[in-house]
């Protein structure tokens, strides 16, 4: 009668075992994870909950760098940066409540209307993040990255890269109205906004208020409505003032001169008795 003996798993093996089964957390720290198991005297159930937390918690961090990488936001200030006294007219109160993310939860859509300089790219970076953190998934395009993406001649390669601008819960697009564009760029454009309607969330950016865009898709028949589904359920808020970057350069500038031409100092006049 042939004896069966249970096959062994070696110490410099486990990692790897581990791995396969996907628990990716506690393979990095095998030696550390029975360690404290060993002096706390875990028992069972203990040593079970402390392997499924660290590979959750392991999981969340993986699931986060993957969304961040897939979103392509890339880099940018954060918001406690912006200086909200530097435009002559901004809506805080619509951008601090598009932070709560409602308007993602119910599919609406935020528009950021100004000229260049003010910050539009800055929140919209800060709102995409913020919206990555909490678990959506979301991707940042300028428009002319868009629409260069969707001109393929292929009818199936365009599907499928109309389908992932569709699939995202937060999509952002940049710049719209600093290039100007055909009748197809506008039909395609159309597209993406169409696909989403009452389904998911748009944040976009333009220098160029509603009345110039056809002006931004000269002879496209496509913009009324384009404009009518974009606006429909949307805050839109306008941002004036002067370009920030302009003052940015304007002190640069400055705190460069000051350094080559130093002020002189006036030496005090020796006073004679």
């Amino acid at each position: 009668m042939n004896s069966q003996t249970e096959p062994k798993i070696l110490p410099n093996d486990l990692p790897a075992h581990l791995t396969q089964l996907g628990l990716h957390a506690i393979a990095s720290g095998c030696d550390d994870f029975i360690a404290r198991a060993t002096k706390g005297r875990w028992s069972a159930h203990v040593m079970l909950e402390e392997l499924a937390r660290a590979e959750l918690e392991e999981r969340a961090q993986r699931g986060l760098a993957r969304r961040l990488q897939r979103s392509r936001i890339k880099r940018f200030k954060p918001i406690a940066d912006f200086d909200w006294n530097w435009p002559e007219q901004i809506d805080r109160e619509v951008i601090d409540r598009a932070f709560t993310l409602d308007f993602i939860r119910e599919g609406r859509n935020l528009i950021l209307l100004g000229t260049n300089g003010l910050g539009k790219t800055m929140i919209t970076k800060n709102l995409a993040h913020q919206a990555v953190v909490a678990g959506h998934t979301v991707l940042f395009r300028t428009a002319a990255e868009l629409i260069e993406d969707l001109q393929v001649d292929s009818p199936e390669l365009r599907r499928r890269r109309l389908g992932q601008y569709t699939r995202p819960h937060l999509l952002c697009i940049d710049e719209v109205g600093y290039l100007a564009y055909d009748t197809h760029a506008a039909d395609l454009l159309y597209e993406v906004v169409n696909r989403r309607y009452e389904q998911k969330s748009l944040i976009v950016t333009t220098n160029r208020a509603f009345k110039e865009w056809n002006e931004v898709f000269p002879n496209a028949t496509c913009i009324t409505t384009l404009l009518d589904r974009l606006t429909h359920h949307a805050d839109v808020t306008v941002i004036k003032g002067k370009s920030y970057r302009v003052r940015e350069s304007e002190q640069e500038r400055a705190a460069r001169r000051s350094k080559r031409c130093p002020k002189k100092t006036k030496k005090p006049t020796s006073r004679r008795s």
